[in-house]
């Protein structure tokens, strides 16, 4: 499959850009290895108006200066010292819009993706979750500020996931964002086993 090119991640609408990921593919290719799985999980973190980005308001840190660079980068970030979260910069240059990838359904490499997790077999945990996929695929903060046009890390256009498939819901982990930690910004394809089981706020 061919690779998204720089107008899919150009696009001024996040929620547009995450339900679009959604059947895409997650390819990385590091130390010779590649893995790869299809996109079944996101969520959207929609700029500096949203409690819930690390760009709100916004905010500039050597951490998230990469978010306000034009789209088509990994911007990669280490969560509670210990998990490494893949995200997908998307607008354009100082509009920091960003994509998390939650889950994926393994394609190639799993043996290294066991490996890397140290695992005997495969089961739902291997790359459901945005901590267990970056580790499969061997995706580090290394990675942040790598182009997703590359060789490295990159995602395969792949035939988009009905809308009557896509489910929405809200954000894991952001209840600290308030009012905005309920929209509906999380997006996963329905009947997927490997959607992460995490949980957004209901009210």
């Amino acid at each position: 499959m061919a690779k998204l090119e720089r107008a899919f991640y150009a696009d001024k609408d996040v929620l547009k850009v995450a339900k679009a990921l959604l059947g895409k593919v997650l390819v990385t290719e590091i130390g010779g290895i590649r893995t790869s799985g299809r996109i079944v999980e996101t969520e959207a973190y929609n700029g500096v108006a949203d409690r819930a980005s690390h760009a709100w308001n916004n905010r500039r840190t050597n951490r998230t200066e990469i978010m306000f660079g034009p789209g088509g980068v990994a911007y990669v970030y280490l969560c509670y010292g210990i998990h490494h979260l893949f995200n997908v910069v998307t607008n354009s240059e100082d509009v920091p819009h960003a994509v998390l990838v939650r889950g994926l359904e393994p394609l190639e490499g799993i043996d290294h993706m066991l490996f890397r997790c140290g695992k005997q077999k495969v089961d739902y945990t291997l790359t459901a979750g945005p901590g267990s996929l970056s580790k499969a695929l061997g995706i580090t903060t290394a990675l942040t500020g790598q182009s997703l046009l590359g060789d490295v890390i990159w995602i395969e256009d792949a035939p988009p996931v009905a809308k009557k498939d896509i489910v929405a819901g809200t954000r894991v982990g952001v209840a600290y964002a308030m009012e905005d930690a309920y929209l509906p910004y999380r997006f996963s394809v329905k009947g997927s086993p490997w959607v992460s089981k995490g949980k957004g706020l209901v009210r």
